[in-house]
């Protein structure tokens, strides 16, 4: 007679009803057999029923045992998983499980071992529904899709996550302070600002990271690698969230909006900033003097006032006491325009050039939130207003280190300086030489065809502010020109010069 005896199990229950179900079949067969015997032996048949058994009756028992044991274990895992058993453990770690396959993947996480190959990257994963996920990134696939907007995502994790963004859900509280997330992830990480736990170390610095992500991306300031990938220009991004950024250039996205003036824009932070010139808030205050600022760029620009750091331009020798402005004084050298127009194509050094150029599309008017509290002028930003002030109190500030000559604006006394040594800045297409720099840009307007000055009566557009100005004066009948001998009045300087000679002949 066969006999089947089950291995050892983790409950008395589970032991019995294996054997029990085993040789339940087993019984069935052993019958079988005796019936078999009985058949050759009546029929006179010389045959050795040792061998028939092993010719036919042994595959038949090894398939049947095989079916039997895979039902049981099959009824067993499902069992377990309702009743809490775990009848799997891995004596390494002391970790229990109802299925087998997680001790598997338990084994790796000890071994390193990364099955699962990517065959486009040759990244390596511990599972094989990571790697599904992974190839998505190449693939583009997003096959969750919010059906409250029509955004898609590449995992089912990401899209709840997202769908709270409509409902405003944020389950996850800080036992310390507060504040409640959308994310159970992203609680964690915040819970590490209040322990000073930073987990994940750079292998190549000494950096520390309180999220991995963090880490991960940090590291491609090692490798180079910048994974995300414009559609429509081209450009790479280390981070999906800036390439994200990125993109609503070319889509004209601004989904953060003012709630005291309706202006909106392309990023929270940026509105951060902006609200403060409403509530006047400056959070950023100099340690070594009384100012303050509402932006923190600014504040570490002004403390090089303090320490006398420059940046020097290894071309022409200029230094600068901003980073932002020594980088913008470079792309003169090399002509590079990263701030591309997506209507014209036209491309600038710097981003407010940009912004301006742009209004001679939409005809938007520029906001002037900065006011003059001496008369009615208004300006675009802070620096300009300060400029202005000048004119009422007489501040001159930059002074020549080679004459007695002061000027109200750095930019002037840039222009002074040139007349001590004769330099004089040249245009690359033409040859034209000029006595300042602000010349040489409102020249080469000519060749570019740039007008970045524009009319909101009208909408006509000027290379010069200068132009635009006096146009004004067609709208508003200004004539500041006097004539003292005949008293009439004229809008353009030149008319009233030429009218000045009838009178001296």
């Amino acid at each position: 007679m066969y006999r089947v005896s089950a291995e050892p199990s983790n409950t008395r229950h589970s032991q019995h009803s294996f054997e029990k179900a085993v040789n339940g079949e087993i019984d069935k067969i052993n019958e079988e057999i005796e019936v078999y015997k009985e058949t050759l032996a009546n029929q006179d048949i010389e045959v050795s029923v040792k061998e028939e058994i092993e010719v036919f009756v042994e595959p038949v028992l090894s398939q049947a045992v095989e079916e039997t044991v895979k039902e049981e274990c099959e009824y067993n895992q499902n069992n377990r998983a309702h009743t809490g058993l775990k009848a799997f453990e891995y004596n390494q770690c002391g970790t229990t499980s109802s299925r087998k396959s997680n001790l598997e993947t338990n084994l790796m996480i000890h071994t390193g071992e990364k099955p699962h190959k990517c065959n486009q990257c040759n990244k390596d994963f511990l599972c094989n529904s990571n790697l599904i996920i992974h190839i998505r990134t190449h693939t583009g696939e997003q096959p969750f899709e919010c059906n409250q907007c029509d955004k898609a995502f590449s995992r089912k994790s990401v899209l709840l996550a997202h769908q709270r963004t409509h409902t405003g859900e944020t389950p996850y509280q800080c036992n310390q302070c507060d504040k409640t997330f959308s994310q159970i992830s992203t609680l964690k990480v915040h819970q590490r600002t209040h322990t000073g736990e930073k987990p994940f170390q750079c292998n190549q610095c000494d950096k520390a990271f309180s999220s991995e992500e963090y880490l991960v991306v940090h590291q491609r300031t090692h490798t180079g690698d910048r994974p995300y990938h414009c559609n429509i220009c081209d450009k790479t991004f280390a981070q999906r969230s800036t390439l994200k950024l990125h993109q609503r250039i070319h889509t004209g996205e601004k989904p953060f909006q003012c709630n005291q003036c309706d202006k909106a824009f392309s990023r929270k932070s940026v509105l951060m900033v902006h609200q403060r010139m409403h509530t006047g808030e400056k959070p950023y205050q100099c340690s070594q003097c009384d100012q303050a600022f509402s932006h923190k760029g600014n504040l570490i620009q002004h403390h090089k006032t303090h320490t006398g750091e420059k940046h020097q331009c290894n071309q022409c020798g200029k230094a600068f006491s901003s980073e932002r402005y020594f980088v913008e004084h470079q792309r003169a050298h090399t002509g590079y325009g990263p701030y591309q127009c997506n209507l014209c194509a036209k491309t600038f050094s710097r981003i407010f050039n940009l912004k301006v150029h742009q209004r001679t599309h939409t005809g938007e008017k520029a906001e002037k939130p900065y006011k003059c509290n001496q008369c009615d002028k208004s300006y675009e930003n802070n620096s300009r207003l300060i400029i202005h002030k000048r004119k009422h109190t007489g501040e001159k500030p930059f002074k020549c280190s080679q004459c007695d000559q002061a000027f109200s604006h750095k930019g002037y006394l840039v222009d002074h300086h040139r007349k001590h040594i004769g330099e004089k800045p040249q245009c690359k297409q033409c040859g034209k030489a000029f006595s300042s720099e602000r010349s040489l840009v409102e020249h080469q307007r000519i060749h570019t065809g740039d007008r970045p000055y524009h009319c909101n009566l009208c909408h006509k557009t000027y290379p010069k502010r200068s132009t635009l100005k006096v146009h004004h004066r067609t709208h508003t009948g200004e004539k500041p020109y006097k004539c003292n001998q005949c008293y009439k009045d004229f809008s353009k300087k030149s008319v009233f010069i030429k009218h000045q000679i009838t009178h001296t002949g």
